[in-house]
């Protein structure tokens, strides 16, 4: 059961990194808390499609939102994306050992040749 419940946030997570927008916007908080105008500033579309974009990425859990006064700022909140890289982690070592076999492949083949 618990891990269909992680599969869902990969899945959540990986759909809201599938867009560049969302992922500019990360990379954008990763450099410090922002309001939604400042997270717009360098994308050439309205304010109402970057809020679109920071409502998946808050329900990803990529993104927190806190409260000053009117405003609401954005946070990265990476704790997401460490499961990713778990993910990804037991495809390298797949690939890994791939490539140790074409290594060894090869080696053979030069010998014989």
């Amino acid at each position: 059961m618990r891990k269909a419940a992680v599969v869902d946030r990969l899945s959540e997570v990986f759909s809201a990194l599938a867009d560049p927008t969302r992922r500019a916007i990360l990379a954008r908080l990763a450099e410090g808390e922002a309001t939604v105008n400042q997270i717009a500033e360098p994308f050439p579309i309205s304010l109402q499609a970057i809020s679109k974009h920071l409502k998946v990425l808050e329900r990803a859990g990529l993104i927190t939102r806190g409260r000053d006064a009117q405003w609401r700022p954005c946070r990265l909140d990476a704790a997401p994306l460490r499961e990713v890289a778990v993910w990804v982690t037991e495809y390298r070592r797949f690939w890994e050992e791939r490539y140790d076999e074409l290594g060894e492949y090869l080696k053979r083949i030069q010998k014989e040749n």
